[in-house]
Parts: C-alpha cells; structure tokens; sequence
C-alpha cells in the first residue's frame, strides 16, 4: 500500500496512507495528539493514581515510534521506570523513519528514536536508564497478556478503515491484558467504541479531545 510523509499542523511528520486516505497521527499535528491523549490524559493521569516500578505500557500500533520516543523522554525527565510493549503488525522502513523530525522538534538526540527503531524486535531491549522496550510483531487479535500493563494506548487506525480493531473482541483482549485499576486511552469517541468497552467491563469517560476533535475515551478496568 502506497504511504507517503506529510507535514502535520504543528509542524511534525506522520505518515499517510493515500488509498485508505488515513494518517498515522492527527492531520491537525501528531505531537500535539500524542502528548494530549497518550501522556497527558494518559501517563500523567495514572501516575497520580498509582506509583508502580517499573510502569507497564502497552502500545496498540506501534507505528512512527512517536507514542514510545515521548514517554521515553517523559520517563527520563521525570525518572520514572518505564517498561515499554509496542505492537505492530507492519513495521515501518528504514527510510521512511530517516524522514521524521520528531528528535528536532522535541529537542532531544536522534540516538533515542534511532534506537528505538534499531532495537531488536521479540526482544527486551534498554533504551535509556529509565526505559526498556519490547517490540512485538503481531496482530492485535493475537494479543493474549493477562493483567500484565498498568496502562493501554490504544492507536490503531480509525475505526473507518479497520472496524475491526474496534470491536468487543479487541477490547476484551485489552481488558484482560490490564491489571485492576489500569487505564485505556484513545483518540476515539465513537459511540460504538465507547460501548463495546462498557460491555466487556471497563468504565469510560468521554474528555476534551485533542486539537481536531472535540472528545475522546479513557477507560479503566475496575
């Protein structure tokens, strides 16, 4: 499938699939959308719940690396462990992770997001003092972890172009993989998406969405 870069909002890289006409991130600026949903509404928010070392992250699509490179740089600053799973069924190229600019934008090394990209996949692999990363290369229907992650981002393409990602199916995959008192964030609000969680048990709250939409889902296993 054809895949091109284009230049979000605020400037920073995603990458764009003309055919299915969808982005990895918000057209509207993928640093903005990942730092408001993933850590904001995300990591900062479970933090003030729980104080777990390491923290236990497990990203659904693990894409660009953007989701990872921030809560790596987050757990440095900050000096939280971090103990990172990203899943991915189709790897992104070499060249195509040469064309992002997300280390220029954060101010921060190219040797992080390189080796992040680098690292082995199946692989626990160190990438700072305060994360670790596994990358596994796998559908999201074959996810099976049982109350392993303190915490879930959840971002696989909309439910527009794969529906079935947004299932009760998926989303009792990502319950059962959380442990009691996680936390699922995503970009979406669909209504279906919203309710197909509340089915398989999580409590949801619709909040503020980011730059481009007006809401989004957070979840928590209860």
């Amino acid at each position: 499938m054809k895949r091109k870069i284009i230049i979000t909002d605020d400037g920073s890289t995603t990458i764009h699939l003309p055919d299915l006409d969808e982005q990895y991130h918000s057209k509207h600026g993928a640093i903005q959308e990942a730092y408001h949903v993933f850590i904001n509404t995300g990591l900062e928010y479970l933090l003030k719940q729980l104080q777990p070392n390491p923290l236990k992250v497990l990203e659904i699509g693990f894409g660009t690396g953007l989701n990872a490179f921030i809560t790596l740089l987050e757990a440095d600053k900050n000096k939280i462990p971090i103990s990172f799973t990203g899943v991915e069924a189709y790897p992104i190229s070499p060249l195509e992770i040469e064309k992002l600019n997300y280390p220029l934008l954060l101010n921060s090394t190219e040797a992080y997001f390189k080796k992040l990209h680098q690292s082995e996949w199946e692989k626990q692999i160190r990438i700072s003092t305060h994360f670790s990363i596994l990358k596994r290369k796998q559908f999201f229907s074959e996810i099976t972890d049982k109350n392993n992650f303190h915490l879930i981002y959840f971002d696989a393409f909309g439910a527009r172009v794969q529906p079935e990602l947004w299932t009760e199916q998926i989303f009792k995959k990502m319950y059962t993989a959380l442990k009691k008192g996680g936390v699922l964030v995503t970009y979406s609000a669909k209504g279906s998406v919203r309710r197909a969680m509340q089915t398989v048990g999580f409590e949801v709250e619709r909040l503020p969405g980011p730059p481009g939409k007006r809401e989004m889902l957070r979840a928590r296993k209860i």
